[in-house]
């Protein structure tokens, strides 16, 4: 016991950290093989324990035997020499070593490992991180807390449950950060599974505690009530229980006769009015009526509008080499049609398996918390609604990111040497990055003055996984989702011929629902394109 108190008394007073893993699952499964290897120092430790318990019993045994038959006859056992050496040496040296044995240390090996791989785990910011991810996905994609309890997700290879602790730590997080819906949810996650029997050290009242209060905080008094009840039935001495008791009941009361007053009273009489019927609108009329955020989430979930038909018809797959570009003579690429206004185009099998594999290798030591550009300082920063971690590379890091580089130009007839550095970006739990425009608004002169390549004409954006559930690029202004498939890449114009933004093209990175997405983008500046592609003679061009 002394041990383990001292165990946590060393890992309290450690500092780790912070690396926000919560934002990269590529970078997050370094931490299984920290784990695999801290349970193998674990086992090593249980076993040279093991080995201790067994000599001291081992010497407990045969003591036990030889004491037993000398306390029949002392004086007779002790009339034999040798067996009165024995008895001096035993205490004057066995009963030493013994000692020795019991004392002697076997933890230091494991202390050591957990003590230099301290350094490199997750921080509370982390685990808080974590747990509004999934929050945010129980939000996204509509899913009650039980079906993320017990890991029923679409597409899952490895499937787990969350312990009735599990649910109340998550709990307690909402609760911290003054969200009493999901403090609700899940304590009344937690309660269910224990109400079904799961062994646990959590108990009841606890979490009726924490229930009821986050009840009372959304305004259902009765309710509020109800668990306060069900808390004085397990424990009728609880203070704070009883206090809230006797304040609900005052409350309801209070209301009740409020309501009566008011009934009592007459309602004046309303003339009728009639009411002109409302002119039915289009579905794509309705779309637009939706606030951004709740359109960013129905496409996320791949509800919204669908184009009509006749919209549909007109958009194509071909095979396309840029007006008989020569790279792409013998070997055109597959192009196919996603969006028509604004216009996004995908290529497919544009980038090799073992291409991705080397730029993720480059990318990975390299990986950061993502920033984005703060308008009011005009500084990079990190920001809640962008949840993954960036890399930059150069033509000069390898080779194949030179190759890429060229493969976008080709394709896209636009000079790259204006272009930034290719971005890597691997998203997190639950990592997004919610609605935003890639070019500067004119709110925004000064969004890319340290470049001085003007704005971002275009994006064009590598798709280097699949993504089992989630993870969809989606434009609310226009009702375009655009769904991750590896090897392809989407481009699109950020800004008219004229140089005017085309603010049809704001979009966001969905949450990644179950899976790993990585992406990488090149973002394409205005200079140098002035032949490549001419400027338009209206806004609109």
């Amino acid at each position: 016991m002394e041990l383990l108190c001292w165990c946590l008394l060393l890992l309290s007073s450690l500092q780790s950290v912070s690396a926000d893993f919560f934002t990269s699952i590529g970078q997050m499964t370094d931490l299984l093989y920290t784990e695999k290897d801290l349970v193998t120092s674990l086992k090593d430790y249980i076993k040279a324990e093991e080995n201790k318990l067994a000599q001291i019993k081992q010497w407990a045994d045969k003591m036990d035997s030889l004491t037993a038959t000398a306390t029949k006859d002392p004086e007779g056992f002790l009339g034999h020499p040798v067996n009165a050496f024995k008895l001096v040496k035993r205490l004057n040296t066995e009963w030493g070593n013994l000692e020795s044995l019991v004392l002697s240390d076997t933890t230091d090996g494991f202390i050591s490992n957990l003590t230099i791989q301290r350094q490199y785990f997750p921080s509370d910011e982390d685990q808080t991180g974590a747990a509004k991810a999934l929050l945010r996905l129980q939000d996204t994609y509509r899913l009650d807390s039980n079906t993320i309890s017990t890991g029923d997700l679409p597409g899952v290879t490895y499937k787990s449950r969350m312990t009735a602790e599990d649910c109340f730590e998550l709990g307690k997080i909402a609760y911290t950060e003054v969200d009493y819906y999901h403090t609700e949810l899940w304590m009344a996650q937690a309660l269910r599974q224990l109400e079904e029997g799961e062994e646990s050290t959590l108990d009841k009242v606890t979490v009726l505690d924490y229930l009821s209060y986050a009840i009372y905080q959304q305004g259902e008094m009765e309710r509020a009530l109800e668990y306060t009840k069900k808390l004085l039935a397990i424990d009728p001495e609880h203070k704070r229980a009883n206090g809230n008791l006797k304040y609900f009941q005052f409350q309801l009361e209070k209301q009740k006769k409020a309501a009566d007053e008011a009934g009592t009273k007459k309602e004046p009489e309303t003339e009728k009015v009639e009411v002109k019927k409302k002119k039915k609108r289009s579905a794509k009329a309705e779309f637009k009526l939706i606030p951004e955020r709740k359109k960013y989430e129905m496409l996320c979930r791949g509800e919204g509008i669908k184009m009509t038909p006749r919209r549909q018809s007109r958009l194509f797959c071909r095979y396309y080499d840029n007006n008989h570009h020569p790279k792409l003579l013998l070997a055109p690429i597959k192009q196919q049609d996603e969006w028509d206004k604004p216009y996004i185009v995908r290529y497919l099998d544009i980038i090799s398996d073992e291409e991705v594999a080397k730029v993720k290798q480059l990318a990975k030591p390299r990986l950061r918390r993502a920033t984005v550009h703060d308008p009011q300082t005009g500084k990079l920063t990190t920001a809640q609604y962008r949840v993954s971690k960036s890399a930059w590379l150069t033509g000069y890091d390898d080779p194949v990111v030179e190759i890429i580089n060229e493969r976008i130009e080709d394709i896209t007839g636009l000079e790259m040497d204006t272009a930034e550095e290719l971005q890597v970006a691997n998203y997190g739990v639950g990592g997004q990055y919610e609605p935003h425009f890639d070019f500067g608004r004119k709110d925004e002169p000064d969004a890319f003055k340290e470049l001085g390549t003007g704005n971002r004409i275009a994006t064009w954006l590598f798709y280097m996984s699949d993504v089992l559930a989630g993870g969809a690029t989606v434009f609310p202004d226009v009702g375009a989702a655009v769904w991750p498939q590896k090897n392809s890449a989407v481009f699109w114009y950020n800004l008219f011929a004229s140089g005017e933004g085309d603010y049809s093209t704001r979009h966001a990175a969905c949450p990644v629902l179950v899976g790993n997405k990585w992406v990488s983008n090149k973002w394409i500046h205005e200079r140098g394109q002035e032949w490549r592609r001419p400027c338009g003679l209206s806004e609109s061009d």
